[in-house]
Order: structure tokens, then sequence, then C-alpha cells
């Protein structure tokens, strides 16, 4: 008699049917794509990664005693303190690409602060590092997730800290294990969390390498598709992947492929808002808060909610919002069709991460959202501050009944000026790039990675009150100076019924007022506005080589035809006609680049 099968999740599996020979083939045309892709990294850079966090273990455990010592205590306690290095996020989950950040925590036990490892870490890894390995070393104590942004020998690593109430942290410390959650704080709670979910996801699938092929693969469609990012509205890596390994769960013996293909349609038809779970949630003594409709109203709000796996459990989609969700379901059905043409052969898996045609044929009308500052520190914590604000702004615009879509990218476009005066910098608020800095690079801020930017954006206003820079920016009055802007883009879609112009200027005053009183905003030092643009006025920059750029149309010279009784007129978006066009009984949004608040 055969054993019985396990359940993996919550639900027995659909499938337990070994993959075919066309199903292999299938799964090995998938890899050599993803590496065509440039999703795997070469041998010597993953041995090269371990190599490093070996040294990291070892700092860690070094960072300890010296605190230790520091605090007289006995040398016993010093011997057995311990300490451990964890790896979380896509790197533990195994799924990364070349030059990704490996998400790091430093876990300590009790008698070791997390001021202690601001104050002492640095300089231990300076030290004990091989000269000149530290590239980069930036400390942001004040975010909502602490970190210290590393760049050793060309990798990169965010290294968090969590203090655990036990006396010794031993090497083979479990963090799945529950009872470390005992008195601990938020911050503290928050960074165990990262390496207790990679863990707990790991051991709910049934094929380890099957996930990671699949997540490798939705991954790539997700970033190539826009559709990726939490802070934004969209699903993030971890989000993503615990989509994948439900459907692992559902096909415990398929392939990469078979899980891609299956992953379309399964999770784009989803019955939401019911919640996406790799296992029944638990319950601890420690009664810390857990994702419950049920008992928390606000997570009744939750449009697709897909729960974390560790205890406590989390929505890790709580920003998904009206038009995130129907752009997601669009795209998922769009990569159902995609893996159903290439399951019969007529497409391959290159078309699946074609690029997304967000700036060159998806919308006719944006809104950009330009933050600008005067030094690069202060913009990096301002722009991060209104990365993590804008979603508010796009919900304000979807209960406007004449846009059925208000879609915000999910990235922003950081530039550099170069500006003499006020007038100047007016221009470049108003959208204008005739200021800017010839001999800079326009970066988007997922390249960019700047530890500031993502740790405000990450903390939103838990984060308002961080640093805004170093001192005032000095420079020579008859010299043009440097200004920094960051620049978020949405993209507005219009119903086609609507008999009304679409005024948007009240939406935009008000968001933009409670940002500019958020106590992250410093008069003079940062700057805050909004201007409509067509299409075919985007600029340059968000437009990869070889994209064709919209256009504008050409204006018809027959004679106008007088209108028919009862039909409809065209939709626009008010403010966001060109001004020589925009009608005189039209009221234009007003929406000024004036650096405090419009109110």
């Amino acid at each position: 008699m055969a054993a019985p099968q396990r359940q993996w999740g919550t639900t027995p599996s659909i499938s337990w049917t070994p993959p075919t020979e066309k199903e292999i083939l299938q799964n090995q045309e998938l890899t050599d794509e993803l590496k065509r892709q440039g999703q795997y990294e070469a041998t010597s850079e993953t041995d090269k990664k371990q190599t490093l966090l070996v040294q990291l273990q070892k700092i860690a455990v070094e960072f300890v005693k010296h605190v230790c010592r520091k605090n007289n205590l006995p040398q016993s306690v010093i011997d057995s303190a311990g300490g451990k290095i964890c790896t979380y996020g896509s790197y533990r989950l195994g799924a990364y690409a070349p030059g990704s950040d490996i998400d790091t925590l430093v876990a300590a036990p009790r008698h070791v602060t997390r001021d202690d490892f601001f104050e002492h870490m640095p300089s231990i890894l300076e030290r004990m590092l091989p000269p000149g390995a530290i590239e980069e070393m930036k400390a942001v104590p004040e975010a909502y997730v602490p970190i210290i942004k590393l760049v050793i020998s060309g990798t990169d690593f965010d290294l968090n800290f969590t203090r655990l109430a036990i006396s010794s942290v031993p090497f083979d410390l479990d963090v799945k294990d529950t009872n470390l959650l005992r008195g601990l704080d938020d911050r503290e709670l928050r960074a165990l969390n990262g390496p207790r979910v990679a863990d707990e996801l790991l051991q709910l699938v049934p094929q380890k390498k099957t996930f990671r092929t699949a997540l490798r693969a939705i991954k790539l469609w997700a970033q190539r598709r826009a559709v990726y990012g939490n802070i934004v509205g969209f699903p993030g890596g971890v989000a993503w992947g615990m989509l994948v390994a439900r459907v692992c769960q559902l096909y415990p013996q398929a392939t990469g492929s078979v899980i891609v293909m299956k992953f379309f349609r399964i999770i784009g038809r989803w019955n939401w808002p019911q919640p996406i779970l790799l296992k029944e949630p638990e319950d601890h003594p420690i009664q810390a808060r857990v994702w419950n409709p049920r008992l928390y109203p606000t997570d009744k709000y939750h449009l697709m909610p897909i729960i974390t796996p560790a205890y406590p459990a989390m929505c890790a989609t709580h920003n998904i919002g009206p038009t995130t969700k129907k752009i997601i379901i669009q795209e998922l059905e769009r990569g159902g069709d995609i893996t159903d043409k290439i399951s019969f052969g007529k497409m391959q898996w290159k078309d699946l991460f074609t690029k997304h045609s967000y700036f060159t044929k998806d919308y006719k009308y944006y809104l950009s959202i330009i933050s600008g500052s005067t030094t690069k520190d202060a913009q990096a914590s301002w722009s991060g501050f209104i990365e993590s604000k804008v979603r508010l702004l796009v919900q304000s615009l979807e209960n406007q009944g004449s846009i059925t879509v208000a879609r915000l990218f999910n990235k922003g476009f950081a530039r550099e000026h170069r500006c003499k005066d006020e007038d100047e910098i007016s221009a470049v608020l108003r959208g204008e790039l005739q200021y800017q800095a010839s001999d800079v690079k326009t970066e988007t801020t997922d390249t960019i990675k700047d530890p500031l930017h993502n740790a405000v954006a990450q903390g939103g206003a838990d984060a308002a009150a961080m640093t805004n820079g170093n001192g005032e920016a000095t420079h020579d009055e008859s010299e043009p100076h440097a200004f920094y802007t960051t620049t978020y883009y949405v993209g507005i879609e219009l119903a086609q019924d609507s008999t009304k112009k679409l005024d948007v200027s009240e939406q935009s005053r008000d968001w933009k007022d409670q940002q500019c009183r958020s106590a992250g905003f410093e008069e003079g030092r940062n700057f805050l506005n909004i201007t409509a643009t067509r299409s075919y006025d985007l600029p340059a920059d968000v437009f990869a080589p070889g994209e064709e750029r919209p256009t504008r149309a050409k204006k018809k010279t027959a004679m106008k035809k007088a209108p028919v009784p009862g039909q409809k007129r065209s939709q626009d978006l008010s403010g966001m006609e060109d001004p020589a066009s925009t009608p005189k009984d039209l009221k234009r949004p007003r929406i000024d680049d004036r650096r405090t608040s419009t109110g």
C-alpha cells in the first residue's frame, strides 16, 4: 500500500503527475532563456558572496565580543555570547540576479543594543576586512528598518540588526523558533521577520529547485511589466515568492516551466479578497497582532491579501489599490495567454519577458510629481518620503468618476540640474529640462539604491523627521549650482462615456499641501510640484534606446461637421492640453511651483 501523499499548504494538491518529456524540455528552454536574460550569476560571483558572508559571520561574533568587553562582562559570558549572520530576501530564497543586494541580519544577545550596532560595527568592519575592500558604507539608524549599507568588493549588503532576549546566540540558531520573539520591540520584531519568513517559505515548497526557477521567471516578468514594488502598490519580491510557492504546493512534482504556466491562470483568476495562505496562521502566547479581518476592520480592506507564513502572520500586499489590482490582473491574463501559446509552440519564452509599454503607448495623459532639493542628501530623504506617499494621491484620483485608471509607474527618475536662480529652479519644477546637467545620467530609483531614500520610502510618516541633508549647500552665486529632482509619473486613462472635462487640481493641491506640512519638509531646501504632461511631451530619458516615442497627431484641415444632437463630447483632461489650444472657458488646474504648500 502506497504511503499517503503529504498535503502541501492549506488545501490538497491539484496534481501529483510527474513531468512529461515535453515539460522537461520546456523547463530547459525556460532556464536557457533566463540565462540569456542575465538572471544567473557566474559561479565565481556566487563563491565570492559566500566567502564574504563567512567573513561577516566572523565580524558579527567579534562585534558581540567587543560590546561585551566594553561592558565589563565576565569572560564566560563573552566566550558564550556568540552572534549570527542571517540572510533573507531574494538571496536567501535563491532567486536573485547578478548585482542584487544581499539582505543580511546580525542577531545578537540581549546585552547588545541597536545603539551598540551603529556605534561599533562600522569600525570593526573597517578593522577586520582587507584594506580597500569597503567601497561604500553608510549608516541609516533612524530608518523604519535601521540599516548599514555596505559595498564590499563590489557586492552590496543591507546590514540590519536585531537584539534577541537570550544570553547566547549560537551559530546554529533556528530563527523559525517563535519563542525568539519574546521581549522584542517593534523594530526588532520587523528585523527578525525577514529571515523567519524566508526560512518558513523554503520549508513550505515541495521542490526548492523548481520553486527557484519559477520565481526567477516571475520576478523578471513582473519587473519587465512594471508590476513590481510594494511601496508603490504592487507585490514586492517576497509577495511574488509566496504566490509562486502556493502554485508549487498545488503541483508538487511539476517542473519550473509548468509552475510558471499554471501561475498565470491560478493567480490571475483567484477569488480575491480570499487570502493566499501557505499554511494556517499560528497562535502564540506572546499575543502579537496577526492578520485577521474578523478582528481588525482595516484588514477587511486589503484587496489582494498575501499572508506571510511566519508568526505573526502579516499581509505583504496591504498597499495594493483598485488600479494596481486591475493592472496586475490584466498582466496576469496577458501572461497566461502568452504561456498558453508557448505550450503549443506558437511563442517563445522571450515573448513573456517583453518590456512594458507604459510610456510608449499605454496612456495619453500623465501627471508628473516632481520633488526637488538643493542638496543630494536632502533629496534622497525627501524623494523617499514622496515615494511613500504618491499612492495616496493615486487613491484620491481613483475616486474621480471620470478616471478609469490612475497608474503610478513603479520607479522614480532622478535628475541633476544646474540652476543659477529661483526662476530656473521654478522652470525645472515645471518639468522643463533645459537646465539638466549634460554630464550626469538620469537614473531610476531602483538602480541608484540610495540607502537613505530607501529607508525613508519604507518608513513613510515614521521616517519623515529623519535627517534632511548635511547643512546648507554652498556655491558661488555667479555660477550655476546643483539642483536635484526625482519625478514620478502617473498614467491617466479617462472614461469614454463622460461628458465633462476633468479637473484634478483640488486633489493635487490637497495632497501637495499635506506633504509640505510634514516633518520631512524644510522650506528653502525641499520643493514639490505636480504638472500635467501629454504623452508626446514626455522627456526622452524615460524611453529606452530604440523605443518609439509617441508623436503628436496632426490637425485635420477638413471642414468641421455640425454636432449630432445627443452625441457625447470627446473626453479630455483639463489642464493637460497645450496652453495654446486650451479653451478659454475651461478651468485649468492651478498647479504651481512654489516651494511651500499652496494652502
